[in-house]
């Protein structure tokens, strides 16, 4: 990553352990399961994507950040439930255990949906910040929870999840699926930062272009590390999506075809943003995450 979304990977991680800190005894092995998942590293690409359209839009950040570390709870609680056994069944994520193998599937259950609410805690609990006031905070409340609905983040695993049986059709359905699972939560990400910044509609506009671009040559380079990658690197285990029977960018394309697409999606990405000042972190980060190996 850049060195400006590393030291915003290094805020968020350190926010997130003093939100996350364990603080009752009754509770204590779902919080501890909360903060397991939630601090098990990782790109913190949302929070970053937030934080720098925040700076774009108003040259600053830092009261954005705890709605930064509310995206990674929301991040981190879809991962849990992803690696369920009744969903993709994965026993490693970021390789660890997951949550499921190290704390229980129930606990791990619980664990998801504290981290979902906690998320909207968090974002309603910064609204008292000078610079955010209840408009903004619920107008980011709203988009993320719209991101994250049956319109968004769970209606695209619902359809994935149906793939499995029902393959897509034609490419068009799994760019909307895709779109739907993997593309709402970088969307609002994009979008959050654009409230928190007061950003007019003009970038608002072009964030949303920017994010749809990279939501989606995200996905086709996951599909690919799901073949090529490294299970050490990637810390977590490759070739699951060929044994559940998706329908990936990669199977639909082949590798080098799938590749040559998320290039063009990232210069189309970068293409939104290239004659706003001060935009540089966000085309230099749409590079890396192409050039990417886990």
């Amino acid at each position: 990553m850049t060195p400006t979304i590393e030291r915003d990977r290094i805020r968020v991680e350190a926010r997130l352990e003093t939100l996350l800190a364990a603080t009752t005894d009754a509770q204590r092995a779902v919080e501890e399961a909360m903060a397991y998942s939630a601090l098990a590293g990782g790109k913190r690409l949302r929070a970053a994507l937030a934080l720098a359209f925040c700076r774009l839009a108003c040259g600053r950040d830092a009261h954005a950040l705890d709605f930064a570390c509310a995206i990674e709870m929301v991040h981190a609680y879809s991962l849990i439930h992803d690696d369920l056994p009744c969903m993709d069944d994965d026993d490693l994520r970021r390789g660890k255990p997951s949550c499921h193998i190290q704390f229980g599937e129930a606990t791990a259950l619980l664990a998801g949906d504290g981290l979902l609410t906690y998320a909207f805690e968090t974002m309603l609990g910064a609204a008292t910040q000078p610079e955010v006031g209840w408009t903004r905070a619920g107008e980011a409340a709203l988009c993320l929870a719209r991101a994250i609905g049956v319109e968004g983040m769970i209606g695209g695993q619902v359809v994935d999840l149906d793939f499995e049986t029902h393959p897509p059709k034609d490419a068009a359905s799994l760019y909307r699926m895709v779109a739907m699972k993997t593309g709402a939560l970088i969307r609002a990400s994009c979008r959050i930062g654009c409230i928190l910044g007061d950003a007019g509609p003009a970038l608002t506009e072009r964030a949303d272009i920017y994010a749809d671009k990279i939501g989606l040559a995200f996905q086709i380079i996951d599909d690919i590390l799901d073949v090529i990658g490294d299970e050490q690197t990637l810390g977590k285990p490759i070739g699951s999506d060929r044994e559940s029977g998706k329908t990936t960018f990669a199977a639909l394309y082949g590798l080098d075809r799938a590749r040559q697409i998320a290039l063009s999606l990232t210069e189309e990405a970068k293409a939104a943003l290239q004659e706003i000042p001060g935009s540089e972190e966000l085309l230099l980060l749409a590079d890396r995450l192409i050039a990417r190996t886990w």
